[in-house]
């Protein structure tokens, strides 16, 4: 079977882009199952029940997030509610959400979909290697078909992350850096692994926000409103290939698509 993971969809660019393009990857690959990362698909920074819904309406099958996915004040009804959208498992007791979810794919098996995130140059949360060992082996018991979003800043703690629970999930992508990493692998115990796969967004901006806004804080230093930058899109993301009896990952793929540029007249979001 085949799963297709869409990386951090960023705020309107994002949105559309994975609209026109998805039709376009599903011909291409065929995946059973549709997941893709919705932490910044509001305006460039959280999620609404709104918008998590006109994701889902779009074929996606589950949502992951990250350390903004609460930024949105009406999200947390949704997140509450809704067994297709996921948020890190790592925050403490009482954080609003699921950590995990199982799914079941087109091609009727049962997928688990877990959310973790990093605590290295981010929160202070609980350990995602302790926490992502107890959902692994609670999970293992509904199937051996298991997707890990890894919502982490440094590629070391990602790594980590893929060999120690490699062997016992499919893959273990990360996100959160907006920038697709070159080291898609399968690890010797036939876990897929890339350490980021990237933003989902528009192509002329500083990892999806306006160039001048991020450019005005690097080189002032004074504080910025961040805004979601407008333009021509891109779709970055990976495809996996699973033995949905065993949950070994065969291949691994990076996804890399472009929107026509006629999309750049578009209003900013």
């Amino acid at each position: 079977m085949k799963i297709l993971f869409i990386g951090d969809i960023v705020g309107r660019v994002g949105r559309r882009t994975t609209r026109s393009l998805l039709p376009v990857l599903r011909e291409r690959h065929r995946p059973d199952l549709v997941i893709a990362n919705c932490e910044n698909a509001a305006g460039g920074i959280g999620v609404t029940e709104k918008i998590g819904e006109e994701l889902l309406g779009l074929g996606i099958d589950v949502l992951t997030s990250g350390n903004h996915v609460w930024d949105k004040r009406d999200v947390v009804d949704f997140l509450t509610r809704c067994d297709r959208i996921v948020r890190p498992a790592n925050y403490p007791p009482g954080a609003t959400g699921r950590g995990a979810t199982v799914v079941e794919a087109a091609n009727g098996v049962r997928v688990g979909v877990i959310n973790l995130q990093g605590r290295v140059f981010m929160q202070e949360i609980d350990c995602p290697f302790r926490i992502g060992t107890d959902i692994v082996s609670a999970l293992r018991s509904e199937t051996p078909v298991l997707f890990v979003d890894m919502h982490a800043e440094a590629t070391s703690e990602k790594v980590a992350l893929g060999w120690h629970l490699a062997g016992t999930v499919s893959a273990v992508i990360g996100t959160h850096t907006h920038v697709q990493t070159s080291d898609e692998r399968i690890l010797e115990k036939h876990t897929a692994y890339l350490s980021d796969a990237g933003m989902t967004g528009p192509v002329d901006s500083v990892i999806g926000i306006r160039t001048e806004l991020s450019l005005a804080r690097f080189v002032t230093q004074l504080p910025q409103r961040f805004e979601a930058a407008g333009g021509a899109g891109m779709l970055n993301g990976v495809v996996v290939e699973v033995d949905a009896a065993t949950g070994a990952a065969s291949s691994i793929e990076r996804v890399v698509e472009y929107e026509d540029e006629s999309a750049a007249e578009e209003d900013r979001t």
